[in-house]
């Protein structure tokens, strides 16, 4: 006995057109043979494409939504014994090794075509589409023809190369070596963009596995590695460098020099600068790789050095600024005191 064609979509009697369709492309993709060959999502992958077959066409659908199974049963004398011979899915060998799937080409026969060009493109990836009566499977021998217009693009390949923090900044290439399926080691100058980050992949477009069937090759997918770069961390495009200053120019205001990606540079210190501030140069950061024109910045974080040591001259100068400061501190006090 078959199973109710609404219970094989996972539907409910009185399901919309668009409910139907859906229910149908997310279980064919499933069981696909290409994707799940065991014998049990054969069954169920030929299973579905019958309940849609039968659904989606109104007139059968009408059928069978009155007389159930025995609309299309011709031995059982149904309502409308000419509309038996479902059209459904079929399996077939040519003794070659080769064994095909197939769809009718009555009925839907187009809405099948379109059906399966959209879940090509879901499965493998290639963009295929429409445009042929029936979908054809082989496995064994034989050549990208027997696909009937469809053709499996080769699988990818992905690799890993490890630059430098100013190759990653700047653009670099790099000479990656690469076996093929047979072995043979082949050599390819990888151009990397400037401005690419850590983790982030390079495709080459057909620079994978050829195809088992006569398309396109497969990409090469290329995965970046940067290697550390003392003194500098990086956040997206923005760097972040220390500068230790004395703690006199910190009080006082000065310069000190502070390195970028292209050399040092005269930072300006203002007066009264506190240990953990920033200072920012605008555009000293990296380029952002999908748009050279906009870079970062690079912040200068400040610390402040303190003397370990002082002679006696230098410890009494600080006490008496000490004094000073505690004196003006005390003076400030009072005073806000008398204003409030």
């Amino acid at each position: 006995m078959k199973r109710d064609y609404y219970e094989v979509l996972g539907l409910q009697k009185g399901a919309t057109d668009q409910e139907i369709k859906s229910a149908y492309r997310k279980l064919a993709k499933k069981y696909h043979p290409d994707v799940d060959p065991s014998p049990d999502a054969k069954k169920k992958f030929e299973e579905i494409g019958e309940a849609y077959q039968v659904l989606s066409d109104p007139e059968k659908k009408k059928l069978y939504d009155q007389f159930g199974m025995a609309a299309f049963d011709q031995t059982a004398g149904g309502p409308n014994p000419g509309a038996g011979g479902f059209d459904g899915f079929h399996q077939y060998s040519d003794g070659n090794g080769r064994t095909y799937y197939y769809s009718g080409n009555g009925g839907n026969a187009q809405d099948f075509s379109q059906m399966f060009g959209d879940m090509f493109g879901d499965i493998f990836g290639n963009g295929h589409s429409g445009g042929f009566s029936g979908f054809h499977h082989f496995s064994g021998g034989g050549s990208a023809s027997d696909y009937s217009g469809y053709a499996q693009k080769g699988s990818d390949l992905t690799a890993d190369v490890t630059i430098s923090f100013n190759d990653a900044a700047f653009g670099c290439t790099r000479s990656i070596r690469l076996s093929d399926p047979n072995g043979a080691a082949k050599t390819l100058e990888v151009s990397i963009p400037a401005g690419i980050d850590e983790g982030q992949m390079v495709r080459l477009r057909g620079k994978g596995n050829p195809s088992p069937t006569g398309g396109e090759a497969g990409d090469l997918m290329l995965r970046v590695h940067i290697e550390p770069k003392a003194g500098f961390e990086r956040r997206g495009s923005d760097i972040y460098v220390t500068c230790e200053v004395p703690f006199t120019t910190a009080i006082l205001g000065g310069e000190a020099k502070v390195d970028t990606l292209t050399g040092q540079v005269i930072c300006k210190i203002p007066k009264g600068t506190q240990g953990g501030s920033k200072i920012r140069l605008r555009g000293k950061g990296i380029q952002e790789m999908r748009n050279p024109a906009v870079k970062g910045d690079e912040y200068v974080v400040i610390q402040i050095q303190v003397p370990k040591h002082l002679t006696f001259e230098e410890e009494r100068k600080l006490k008496e600024l000490q004094q000073l400061l505690e004196k003006d501190k005390r003076g400030t006090f009072f005073t806000d005191r008398k204003t409030a």
